[in-house]
């Protein structure tokens, strides 16, 4: 049987998802915090919901797509939230990036009503979810992610069932160490060829032949180099992931000194005014400090 679906956060990455699983021909129930997403669903063929609850009632799994651990938590908890209504033995699929030991909490939380829970973050980005070439990294039951396989596939093209509850959030925690801690490498490595007077975009050009090539090289670098600085991934939300890996980190006793640094620059951006910017513009505090700028040198 094809199972009625429900989305929940129609961002800049669940608008892209939640059509997807339309055109896989889902029966879909949508509801966001913003109008306009929701109306062009629907006018695609979806259901309209005006709470979380709503969505739980019409849908064997309802997917959520939400900013923040709190977000996640009200949507799923609060006041018309997907546990009140939501049936014994359906699926919730969070493919937010959160904490992943509330996580287990909420999973947990849900299992006492006989709902299982898989959290499923993504990485791609907006392109990777408009193409339907995420990849996802998901934890929870067997059960549950082969249950949820099948919508995966409608939504990304990676995916893998990383363990247990939280594993999901674990591997997007490292996934968002490695990307930022690149993004930092990249714009270091820029600002130090333009202070010796060497154009950066002719040392991408090379890195991109060696073992320091990479797609935050390649992507990122000549977003750097042109300030095409339009999101993309916001700096805000990467700064967020950041806390949450450090959280993580903290919790399990695991050195990341080297993110810690990375992480400071992260939160940075927030009082600087570049909050909405992509996260690729963390070159620009370095640009500041070193009085140059990428596009005049390149």
């Amino acid at each position: 049987m094809t199972e009625r679906v429900g989305f929940i956060g129609l961002g800049v990455m669940g608008a892209p998802m939640a059509r997807h699983l339309l055109a896989a021909g889902h029966p879909l129930t949508v509801h966001s915090r913003s109008a306009p997403p929701v109306d062009a669903l629907v006018g695609d063929g979806a259901r309209r919901a005006t709470t979380p609850a709503e969505v739980a009632a019409a849908s064997d799994v309802i997917i959520t797509m939400v900013p923040d651990t709190p977000d996640v938590e009200l949507v799923l908890f609060g006041e018309a939230g997907v546990a009140q209504e939501a049936t014994t033995g359906s699926l919730v699929i969070d493919m937010s990036t959160i904490d992943p030991i509330r996580t287990r909490a909420f999973a947990e939380r849900l299992a006492l009503g006989d709902v299982a829970m898989i959290d499923a973050p993504v990485s791609g980005g907006q392109v990777g979810a408009e193409a339907g070439t995420l990849s996802i990294m998901a934890g929870g039951p067997d059960e549950a992610f082969a249950r949820a396989r099948p919508l995966f596939e409608a939504m990304g093209s990676t995916i893998v069932h990383v363990g247990p509850s939280g594993a999901g959030q674990v591997a997007k925690a490292c996934n968002q160490l490695v990307i930022a801690s690149a993004v930092e490498a990249v714009g270091e490595a820029f600002v130090l060829a333009a202070k010796a007077g060497v154009d950066p975009a002719k040392v991408r050009e090379a890195l991109l032949g060696g073992f320091a090539s990479s797609k935050v090289l390649d992507l990122h670098g000549r977003r750097m180099l042109d300030h095409a600085f339009d999101p993309g991934f916001r700096s805000a939300l990467m700064a967020k992931d950041g806390r949450i890996v450090v959280s993580a980190a903290d919790g399990l006793d695991a050195p990341i000194p080297g993110f810690r640094a990375v992480a400071e620059r992260l939160e940075a951006m927030l009082p600087a005014g570049r909050g909405d910017l992509d996260y690729a513009a963390l070159v620009t505090l370095l640009e500041d400090e070193a009085g140059v700028d990428l596009r005049a040198e390149s």
